[in-house]
């Protein structure tokens, strides 16, 4: 007969072991109901024997049975000495007494994730500690923070992808947030004292990584230039020099800059900021003369500079751009000469260039086109009783760089010497900064010149005769500079 209940003087004490039963012979099946704690003597069954022998407490997994100690907050570690990636959970005693010391934040983080951190040795004001953000925000703001007082101590809360990790205790602390400059890449990049310098001379990426804060501005000054008009062919105009917009605000270095720049910059954020350098218009024979290309940087766009005048109809007039081109010297359809175009189209403030000068009247001693207006000049007009075709307008010059270059200019316009007119006649010559010669003078076919490459200085127009081509445009430029120390 099945015994169903055993009395509690039934089985002596100890008369039942582990040598009396097999093991795993008794199954939960066999169980009826429960087994209150009351049944059980303290102590009888191991922790080995329960379907969980562990439970994880902020990350860290535990055995049953274990005993540590619990801080409300963290759980507090040992000293750290070193680089050290933290833990969610954790409170860092930090001994910065041989050398500064990063402690960066964890990878991953979610909504209450604590952290704290205590200056061990009272040695922060001597060699900083530093806390890398590890991706995340800190205070809403993309940049670590650094701890640079004595006994110093913070914990941190993650909050949420806005604001990311909050300081919600700080104790003996100044300010927070580290002295940080700019960091980023893209371009030929050089230097300049304090000051990091990156120049494109075709299309890239400034890719800004970090942005400044405290007394690292994260404002940069720029240059930008599109690419210069090609000249007029057939006695035709100098090229308008592209578009020339700059910036210089104070905060990167007391270099030159031009009469025109504006003294705000563009403030960084950290993204890809595509670069478009704008190619110079393509010259040649009627009727290949044209404007340059836009160049772009973040919100500042640079117009092509404006073509020569060239003999494609009775006008002849120069065209509009950055920099407006000369008009086309005088002929019998249009004794009077064509017009220059009108630089600073589309219209910005500070002007971005200037107007081409007028082509001279026909059948004159030296007729000419007239010369490419530039970034800071007026393209002068042709004159018939100089002698020489009109020049390009000259460039303006600028330090960005590193050192002081002139650039953006106006190309020269082309001459006619006709027969009986005396010779020695020359043409106009290109605008200093770059500016292409125009054609024409002795030798009737000559070709005007192209504007020098990078400056966005604008092509010299062609000779009158069938050989005399436009020269093409010189292509723009890009340059970054901002403090990076």
């Amino acid at each position: 007969m099945a015994i169903t209940k055993l009395p509690r003087n039934g089985i002596a004490d100890d008369a039942i072991n582990d040598s009396k039963i097999e093991d795993g012979t008794v199954a939960i099946a066999e169980v009826s109901g429960t087994i209150t704690n009351a049944k059980l003597k303290d102590g009888e069954i191991a922790n080995a024997k329960l379907s969980n022998s562990t439970f994880s407490i902020r990350g860290t997994s535990r055995a049953l049975g274990d005993s540590f100690s619990l801080n409300v907050d963290v759980d507090w570690q040992s000293v750290k000495t070193g680089n050290t990636t933290m833990v969610s959970g954790q409170g860092y005693f930090v001994d910065t007494s041989s050398s500064a010391i990063n402690m960066t934040l964890p990878s991953s983080a979610s909504a209450g994730d604590t952290i704290a951190i205590k200056d061990y040795a009272g040695t922060f004001a001597t060699n900083n500690c530093t806390i890398l953000r590890n991706s995340h925000k800190i205070q809403g703001v993309a940049n670590d923070s650094l701890i640079k007082t004595n006994r110093a101590s913070v914990v941190l809360v993650y909050v949420d992808s806005t604001k990311g990790w909050l300081y919600t205790n700080e104790h003996n602390v100044a300010d927070l947030e580290k002295n940080l400059f700019i960091s980023a890449t893209g371009g030929t990049i050089t230097t300049s004292g304090n000051f990091k310098i990156h120049t494109f001379t075709g299309d890239g990426c400034f890719v800004v990584s970090q942005i400044g804060a405290g007394a690292g501005p994260s404002i940069v000054d720029y240059l930008v230039i599109a690419g210069g008009g090609s000249g007029g062919s057939n006695k035709g105009g100098g090229g308008g020099a592209g578009g020339y917009r700059e910036a210089k605000t104070g905060n990167n270095g007391c270099h030159t800059a031009s009469p025109t720049a504006t003294p705000t910059g563009i403030t960084l954020t950290t993204q890809t900021y595509p670069i478009t350098v704008g190619g110079g218009g393509a010259g040649g024979c009627h009727p290949n003369y044209n404007n340059g290309s836009n160049s772009v940087f973040s919100t500042i766009t640079s117009a092509g500079g404006g073509a020569g005048g060239g003999k494609t109809s009775a006008v002849g007039s120069g065209k509009d751009g950055g920099s407006g081109g000369g008009g086309l010297g005088g002929y019998g359809a249009n004794p009077c000469g064509a017009a220059g175009g009108s630089g600073n189209t589309p219209p910005v403030s500070p002007p971005q260039g200037n107007n081409g000068g007028t082509g001279t009247p026909g059948n004159t001693s030296c007729d000419s086109g007239g010369g490419g207006g530039s970034a800071v000049a007026v393209g002068p007009n042709g004159n018939p009783g100089a002698g020489a075709g009109a020049p390009g307008g000259a460039g303006a010059t600028s330090g960005i760089g590193g050192s002081n270059v002139q650039r953006a200019a106006g190309g020269g316009g082309a001459v006619r010497r006709g027969d009986g007119q005396p010779t020695g006649r020359s043409s106009g010559t290109g605008g200093s900064g770059g500016g292409g010669n125009g054609g024409g003078g002795p030798n009737p076919c000559a070709a005007g010149t192209a504007g020098s490459a990078n400056t966005g200085s604008g092509g010299g127009g062609g000779g009158p005769g069938s050989g005399g081509a436009a020269g093409g445009g010189g292509k723009g430029l890009v340059i970054i500079r901002y403090k990076f120390q």
